[in-house]
């Protein structure tokens, strides 16, 4: 019997399994080793870790705003929109033009409190547009299509996106103007807050409670909830499948053009007819972090992200003695992704789906 049994083990060994496993073991050491080495040497204080993990907060809420759009999508189609990363790009991108007429107008420093909410009202209407037309045109006649077709279609229409943009408002950067009231700090203690950090988080802390209230507490959001589980059930008690997959889309980019906005008045450095790819990739990671489908998750994953984001470098790869670490903050996001697959596929709070036996 124990012949047998060494036999059976040997014959389910996995390469693979293996070498995945001596893949965790490294990263797990290194991670300990340059996590101790920055902190035994006092390089950084405890208020420049808490300032690191207060704006990973701030970036971390745009991410998650980005990520429902994707979580929102799969969750009812079991398809992946790589474009989304595009539809969060034309509500920044147009929306600039309306934040230079105000800024010149006087309105936006004049009259903040209005103007912020009309800008990203506006970005949400045209990412929800672009978003509506997209499924419309490009995923509803490969609904039934085998889930490599609506893939590769989501990428050409990513890349359509960003040329389209490109031919109307040209390559060069456009910044958002700097809003006065976004200037400043609030010292608490011996930490200084930005202000735009705190507006950052509650702004899209405010829209992300808002989604999971109309997705648990609504009529339609019921109906959502429906159509993910079952949607052959679903049109069977009178659901319209088509009208719910829209809505799906027009709030999913409604997110996404606030994000936009929300993004482009944190960081005015510009934005541009690329300047969706990067925070796309990103927030793809967040929601697979937190469990692609799962909307707590997408919020959790993106704030994580965010927060591993500002810290990772300065944490790990500077005590790993890599130099300019705070430049690698792509890196360490992307790494992330590859984690995730590697520990715990199914996400933070996702489920790990049985496997079917032959």
């Amino acid at each position: 019997m124990r012949l047998v049994l060494n036999q059976r083990a040997i014959g389910e060994f996995s390469w693979v399994d293996f070498i995945i496993g001596v893949l965790r073991v490294i990263i797990i050491v290194l991670i300990i080793i340059g996590s101790w080495n920055t902190l035994s040497s006092g390089r950084f204080t405890l208020d420049q870790w808490i300032s690191l993990f207060i704006s990973g907060l701030a970036q971390g809420s745009i991410y998650a705003l980005i990520a429902l759009g994707y979580t929102l999508v799969y969750g009812i189609l079991l398809m992946i929109n790589f474009a989304h990363g595009e539809v969060f790009m034309s509500g920044a991108f147009t929306a600039v033009f309306l934040a230079d007429a105000f800024n010149r107008s006087g309105f936006l420093n004049s009259a903040p409190l209005l103007a912020i909410p009309l800008l990203i009202l506006f970005a949400a209407l045209v990412s929800m547009t672009v978003a509506v037309l997209l499924e419309r045109i490009a995923y509803r006649p490969l609904r039934n299509s085998p889930r490599l077709v609506p893939l590769i279609t989501a990428i050409g229409a990513s890349f359509f996106l960003q040329y389209t943009f490109r031919g109307l408002y040209g390559s060069g950067f456009k910044s958002y103007p700097t809003v006065d009231i976004l200037r400043g700090s609030v010292s608490a203690g011996s930490i200084n807050i930005p202000v735009s950090q705190i507006v950052v988080f509650f702004s899209a802390l405010l829209l992300m409670l808002g989604l999971y209230w109309l997705v648990e507490r609504t009529k339609i959001g019921k109906a959502m909830r429906a159509v993910s589980e079952n949607k052959e059930v679903a049109a069977l008690m009178g659901i319209d499948i088509d009208r719910i997959i829209i809505f799906t889309f027009a709030i999913g980019g409604a997110l996404a053009g606030a994000a936009g906005v929300i993004n482009g008045l944190y960081r005015p450095q510009g934005v541009n007819f690329y300047m969706g790819f990067i925070p796309g990739i990103k927030a793809f990671t967040a929601a697979v972090l937190g469990g692609i489908g799962n909307i707590p998750g997408a919020m959790l994953g993106g704030l994580f992200l965010g927060v591993i984001e500002a810290i990772g470098p300065n944490l790990v790869l500077s005590g790993l003695g890599i130099p300019a670490a705070n430049q690698l903050k792509d890196v360490i996001a992307f790494t992330m992704l590859v984690l995730v697959l590697i520990f715990r596929p199914q996400g933070i709070l996702g489920e790990r789906l049985a496997e079917k036996k032959a």
